[in-house]
């Protein structure tokens, strides 16, 4: 866990610094998505870190390092975020940032959207595969009994 909030805020720092070097002389935003994209990801990591403690024991949670790093660790983070919204917006425009953020969550949204689509669709062809077995079960069984009964009436004539 701490690796993870170690690794996100390296991977903030290491974005920030490549934002920075290279903000004046890129001449579109798309020759620094890359690194406004390891800005995002290493905030992520950073709250997926914050939210593993939920398993982690009382004692750990609560220890004055743990919690002073963590609130540390997230004001940077925000910090950073800040730093590279105000850059962004005086290179490319005001509102560039918000764009950003915008489709960002548009993007993320879509993406939830298809996995849980896939697998109410996963869910559905199981659901059918398991009637169509159910369903063969109930003829295999009506066939066997139906022969059952025409071998136990032609034994039956016979005798």
């Amino acid at each position: 866990m701490i690796a993870e909030t170690l690794a996100g805020i390296a991977l903030v720092k290491q974005s920030v610094d490549f934002i920075k070097s290279q903000i004046n002389t890129a001449k579109d935003i798309g020759e620094i998505t890359g690194a406004v994209e390891g800005l995002f990801r290493g905030q992520d990591e950073i709250e997926k870190a914050r939210n593993k403690k939920a398993g982690v024991s009382v004692g750990d949670q609560l220890g004055i390092k743990t919690v002073a790093q963590e609130v540390i660790d997230a004001k940077l983070a925000a910090e950073a975020m800040q730093e590279m919204r105000n850059m962004i917006d005086m290179r490319f425009g005001p509102g560039t940032f918000k764009s950003i953020l915008d489709l960002r969550s548009k993007k993320i949204k879509e993406q939830k959207e298809a996995e849980a689509e896939a697998r109410r669709i996963q869910r559905r062809k199981e659901r059918e595969a398991e009637e169509t077995i159910r369903q063969a079960m109930i003829v295999g069984a009506t066939i066997v009994c139906a022969v059952g009964l025409l071998v136990f009436l032609f034994v039956a004539v016979i005798k």
